[in-house]
């Protein structure tokens, strides 16, 4: 580096004397060799500093119920995608298609479902309504109510938080901010809880021994020593935390590692497939998983969702002190407690009246038909007063639809048109209890019942707004209509239930989007 002046002043030199071309072209060509060296270039020189990553998404198509009777997947309690658009918005980012999953939008949204009642941990509720985007299609809404457990008869807990000390966390939105969002969980913890600290950079070690929940003022104490620099080996903290949590493990407690990171690993095992690999395997401990990402530019939304989708567990992206209080916080007892495990949902559509059916959202949680009954197969837990929504739009027969698959030719379903003709679908729930290794079956049946959606309820029609937004965000070639005033006029009628104001400023963000 230091022979750089000399060449670019023999190549001024020779240009200057009218030397022979190629003599001067060699010299250019030393210089240049010189140039592309990256410590002489400023950085955003050098590549595009957005290397935020989403796995691909393609959208969920019209089935028809005599080919495909049965729609399988498994329940969604994660809302990263919502905060992270959120985050887009704010920052008059375009939104990319792939990091718009559409159930948890719509899962970000708490909604007035009864509590339970009985044995089993949630309530079922169902409604259906008209389609605003298309016409003569309905929608059906599936509403469940987790049970809404007191702190005082909740299990105790040993959380292990692994914290992302790395260089790239090192900008106020990354760890700044995470280390005071878990000021705000620490604040909720019990005596009889436990904690520790797992951190990881070039390599992963533990700060903080399991300590009582009642020595708050030592577990902040430890997050504030935290800081950043270093490469990411993401694959050894997960060993070390799992290590440190079956370690200590609390039978019938609540077990949990509780993941803080922008995804960015890159020592060691750090691709989507090692993720899933790795998680799969430490989820048959027995530990639960909470996974919270931070940042933007270099983050890793893929690698994370797997985390979460395969390793019991729920995934938020926190992108504000007031989304930290909102998840850990006042939502503490259903990020963290589980009551229910392996949630799965089966329907059955009855072809008298339903022509064809699409779910809309949980594309990368849907399940193989055989999956319903199969105890091996990993689905959603359900924590301590969680709502899960999830939306089919039908269209019914007789009704015409571009949308409508093409009939087989050869092959036909008869259907005994006489029976069930009051049931528009029956729904089938498998779930099982949080230290269980056996599924528990509920059977519902949903008549064909509608109302318009005038009619329908205020939770119908915002749910309803939420979706249509994020199918306008994918471009989606199933809509008709994509009018932002119509979303926005539909999610204003749904603003009952706003307590805390998020539906409100739902209604800011779609106005903030053409």
């Amino acid at each position: 580096m230091k022979n750089k002046p000399f060449y670019l002043l023999a190549f001024l030199f020779l240009v200057l004397t009218g030397c022979k071309k190629q003599d001067a072209s060699a010299v250019e060509t030393m210089d240049m060799t010189v140039v592309a060296t990256t410590d002489e270039i400023p950085e955003e020189n050098i590549s595009d500093p957005n290397t935020e990553s989403y796995a691909g998404l393609e959208e969920n198509p019209f089935e028809s119920p005599k080919k495909s009777p049965l729609s399988t997947f498994s329940i969604d309690v994660d809302n990263a995608s919502y905060t992270n658009i959120r985050r887009f918005i704010n920052e008059g980012q375009p939104v990319p298609k792939d990091a718009v999953r559409i159930e948890e939008m719509m899962n970000f949204f708490k909604y007035k479902y009864p509590q339970p009642e009985g044995p089993n941990p949630f309530s079922i509720n169902t409604e259906v309504s008209e389609s605003p985007w298309n016409k003569n299609s309905l929608l059906l809404k599936i509403g469940l109510q987790g049970k809404n457990v007191p702190m005082t008869n909740l299990p105790a807990s040993n959380l292990v938080f692994l914290i992302d000390v790395s260089g790239s966390m090192d900008e106020p939105n990354k760890l700044p901010l995470l280390k005071e969002s878990m000021k705000i969980l620490v604040k909720e913890l019990r005596p009889q809880d436990k904690v520790s600290i797992v951190v990881y950079a070039g390599s992963a070690g533990v700060v903080l021994s399991p300590t009582s929940g009642d020595n708050k003022d030592e577990i902040m104490d430890a997050f504030d020593e935290l800081s950043a620099g270093g490469s990411t080996a993401g694959g050894e903290g997960i060993e070390l935390a799992y290590k440190l949590a079956q370690e200590n493990f609390i039978k019938e407690g609540n077990n949990r590692v509780v993941i803080a990171t922008d995804g960015d690993f890159n020592v060691g095992a750090s691709t989507d497939a090692d993720m899933e690999k790795l998680i799969e395997e430490k989820r048959k401990s027995g530990v639960f998983l909470t996974v919270l990402g931070f940042g933007m530019g270099n983050y890793k939304d893929s690698k994370m969702e797997i985390l979460a989708d395969k390793g019991n567990g729920n995934y938020s992206y926190i992108d504000n002190i007031q989304e930290a209080n909102r998840f850990l916080g006042k939502e503490f007892k259903g990020s963290m407690f589980a009551i229910a495990k392996d949630v799965k949902i089966q329907i059955e559509f009855n072809p008298k009246h339903v022509q064809a059916y699409r779910l809309i959202g949980y594309e990368n949680r849907r399940l193989k038909d055989e999956d319903f009954k199969n105890d091996a197969v990993d689905a959603g837990e359900l924590g301590s007063g969680h709502t899960v929504t999830a939306l089919y739009e039908i269209i019914p027969t007789g009704v015409e639809s571009d949308y409508v698959p093409s009939d087989l030719k050869y092959t036909k379903v008869k259907t005994d048109e006489t029976n069930y003709s009051d049931e528009l679908a029956t729904i089938k729930f498998r779930y099982k209890k949080p230290d269980g290794d056996k599924s528990i079956e509920i059977v519902n049946t949903i008549p064909n019942k509608k109302v318009s959606l005038d009619s329908s309820s205020s939770d119908f029609k915002f749910t309803t707004a939420v979706a249509w937004f994020g199918l306008k965000l994918r471009d989606s070639k199933f809509i008709s209509n994509s009018s932002t005033s119509d979303i926005r006029k539909l999610a204003k009628s749904g603003l009952a239930n706003d307590d805390e104001g998020y539906r409100a400023e739902f209604v800011r963000l779609v106005d903030a989007v053409n």
